[in-house]
């Protein structure tokens, strides 16, 4: 059973930044694609960034690309989330991942419903 568990949310300050991991456990990181999403409150789960099982692919959303950078280091079993030049906007509990990868790169990668495995979240808030 794939076991995931976030750390290293917190409060900034606009144009601050976090950088959350997920620690997992009970998988082989070399098959495993994972993600971080977020979700407000009143607003649906959406989906940030995935890295593919070697880290060599990544993908974001338009509001993530240039500010956020997914990574791994499969040796830890541990994802990373750097976040730089955060805004209010950005307020929302974080959510790591995981999902056999898939035979089409990328495909999926920023889609809910493709992922079988989900952390507790930690929560990021960014005040003005």
């Amino acid at each position: 059973q794939v076991q995931l568990v976030e750390s290293g949310g917190g409060s900034v300050r606009a144009g601050g930044s976090l950088r959350p991991s997920c620690t997992a456990s009970g998988y082989a990181s070399e098959i495993y694609c994972m993600g971080w999403f977020r979700q407000a409150p009143g607003k649906e789960r959406e989906g940030v960034a995935g890295i593919s099982s070697s880290g060599k692919r990544t993908d974001y959303s338009d509001s993530s690309k240039g500010r956020f950078t997914i990574s791994r280091d499969n040796g830890k079993n541990t994802v990373y989330l750097q976040m730089n030049s955060l805004k209010p906007e950005d307020t929302a509990m974080y959510y790591c991942a995981a999902r056999r990868c898939t035979v089409v790169a990328g495909a999926g990668a920023l889609d809910a419903w493709a992922y079988n495995y989900w952390g507790q979240g930690t929560q990021v808030t960014v005040s003005s």
